[in-house]
């Protein structure tokens, strides 16, 4: 609980900061809304009994009190639910939400985004941030209509003693909806996966890049039963929860029925018995009847405030993971100017998280500096892991990597990825202005467009540009009324995108011609190739390739075989082929599979 309160404090502190206004109109509107529950009772005991006495001036100004906040609380019914919303929604929208997202771009690594249970958890988190804000006034919400409740007790008190057996009562569907809600937010946690999947399958139908596949292959009736499945995979087990907990709300209701009745005529027996007077009755019975909708309120609002744990919980853990993932990362030795041993890898393995398979699997391994090092290996032998590694995305499970003799992970991480660039196979897309997605590469000179021009030039790209409708200010995404590239022209996009920064140290192209064709592919090969020469001389730079087309990395200084997260053999083009080893295997099965193509 003591992360609950810490949490509301800080939402209370977020909405007094961003929202002041709103905040104060808020609280003085549940303040009021206690005071008139007491005030209207009260002044219309008064009325009775001033008619009693024969006052008739006391009579008319107790009538004049009691409609006037009766009045009110009408008001206050309406306003202060839209002022709780409106204050909620803006500090989750605007506050929250931006946190929310800055808090998973600031980790450093990228394993948490290939972790099932942060995405379980993230996948609650990102869509309920107005609800994270909103938790704090449904407690504010539930503190006033405790409040409430107590008042209209302790007003039946003074009827009679007996009468404060209800809060016993009162209690009932309080706990009994407690204890539904636990039952629901427990099954959507265990359901979330299957919801994401579900999502992910409903998208697959609607997106331009699925639809031309799921039309030719005639797939969409499967992806439809599968969707169908996964939802009620999902919702069948959260449908039977939400009976389960109906079921409690039910006999907590029950419960309250039996002591409103029973209380009722007690206050009755007791007045036939001229035990009070008139007042007291009319007061009784006037409390006690809005006492319902009092408890009501009250098990709304608590029940909204405890149900805020299924959306509360996992925003815990979201920040407890970020925590233990900061204090993690301790780097802060700056890179070196330029590199002049190279980097090392020292025994080094890796295996994704939730699995036993060793994507990498000690691993020792030099890239001198100034060399062009490429890797090569069957799919699925660990050559991506090994470059996401350098660019410190994941972190070794065991070994460690050198930079110059300085252990990366004592290296500041912005300061290396800044002296780093790379364009992975599974490229990004980013639908901006185009020279904006290749400027992306080099925040410092995203507005220089002859830096993006030179970009582009390397990456054989410049005809890609002038054929644009406007050139480099064209907007990219026709979802954003812009236009859409093939998939070649992202690939040379983003190779641009990686060739922004003039200085780095680590120049990664993993599989950088993939969706290419062949004699596109050989001249942006020459033309990295000059470029590794070229970082190589100013920085002492490495040039890591990835590439499956073994004909492509025949120029590279050193090339690494790797087999099921080993190393297998290494040298130079010649020397492996002289080897007669796998990696003289697999080049003669591509060079007769080219030849006859």
């Amino acid at each position: 609980m003591n992360g609950f309160t810490s949490l509301w404090k800080e939402i209370f502190l977020l909405s007094w900061r961003s929202q002041r206004r709103l905040t104060l109109l808020t609280l003085a509107s549940l303040a009021c809304s206690v005071v008139a529950v007491a005030a209207s009772a009260l002044a219309l005991r008064e009325a009775v009994d001033a008619i009693v006495r024969g006052d008739r001036g006391a009579a008319v100004a107790g009538a004049v009190v009691a409609g006037a906040v009766y009045a009110v609380n009408l008001v206050l019914q309406d306003s202060t639910g839209l002022l709780r919303s409106t204050t909620a929604d803006r500090v989750g929208r605007l506050e929250l939400h931006p946190r929310v997202h800055r808090d998973i771009a600031s980790l450093e690594g990228l394993d948490h985004l290939e972790r099932t249970d942060f995405l379980d958890r993230v996948t609650i988190v990102r869509a309920s941030t107005s609800q994270l804000a909103a938790s704090f006034w449904n407690a504010a919400q539930a503190v006033a209509n405790v409040l409430k409740l107590v008042a209209t007790l302790l007003l039946l008190g003074t009827v009679s003693p007996w009468l404060l057996i209800l809060l016993l009562f009162a209690l009932a569907p309080v706990l009994c909806d407690h204890r539904g809600q636990g039952t629901v937010k427990r099954v959507e946690v265990e359901t979330a996966e299957a919801y994401r999947l579900q999502q992910h399958l409903a998208e697959l139908a609607v997106k331009a890049d699925s639809g031309k596949e799921i039309r030719v292959s005639g797939a969409g009736s499967e992806i439809v039963g599968r969707q169908q499945e996964a939802w009620e995979a999902a919702m069948g087990p959260r449908g039977r929860a939400q009976l389960v907990a109906g079921a409690w709300k039910l006999a907590g209701w029950l419960t309250f029925a039996v002591g409103f009745v029973g209380g009722l005529g007690l206050v009755t027996y007791r007045t036939a018995q001229g035990h009070g007077t008139a007042g007291d009755l009319v007061l009784a019975v006037t409390v006690a009847a809005g006492l319902r909708q009092t408890v009501q309120s009250t098990v709304a609002s608590t029940t909204s405030t405890a149900g805020a744990r299924r959306v509360i919980e996992p925003y815990l853990w979201f920040r407890s993971y970020v925590a233990r993932d900061r204090a993690r990362t301790t780097g802060t030795t700056p890179p070196p100017a330029a590199l002049s041993q190279g980097i090392t890898l020292e025994n080094v393995s890796y295996s994704y998280p939730g699995t036993d398979v060793m994507a990498l699997d000690s691993l020792n391994l030099r890239f001198p500096s100034g060399s062009v090092v490429a890797i090569v290996g069957e799919y699925g032998s660990g050559k991506t892991t090994l470059v996401k590694m350098l660019s410190k995305l994941y972190r070794p499970d065991t070994g460690r990597i050198l930079v110059d003799g300085v252990e990366l992970a004592d290296v500041d991480t912005e300061r290396w990825r800044a002296r780093s660039s790379a364009t992975f196979q599974d490229f990004g897309r980013f639908r901006t202005v185009f020279a904006e997605t290749v400027g992306l590469g080099d925040l410092r000179n995203i507005g220089d467009r002859e830096a993006v021009r030179s970009a582009l030039r390397d990456a054989d790209a410049e005809q890609l540009a002038d054929g644009l409708p406007a050139g480099l200010d064209t907007q990219l995404g026709r979802e954003l009324d812009g236009v859409d590239l093939s998939e070649g022209q992202w690939q040379r996009t983003a190779l641009a995108r990686a060739s922004m920064r003039p200085d780095p140290l680590l120049f990664v192209l993993d599989e950088p011609t993939a969706s290419l064709d062949a004699p596109s592919e050989q001249v942006i090969f020459e033309r990295y190739m000059t470029r590794a020469r070229t970082l190589a001389r100013q920085t002492g730079a490495v040039t890591v390739i990835v590439s499956h087309r073994f004909s492509t990395v025949t120029g590279a200084d050193l090339i690494l075989v790797l087999d099921k997260g080993r190393l297998i053999e290494s040298g130079d083009h010649d020397t492996l082929m002289r080897l007669g080893g796998r990696y003289a295997e697999l080049y003669g099965i591509q060079a007769t599979a080219y030849s006859t193509s």
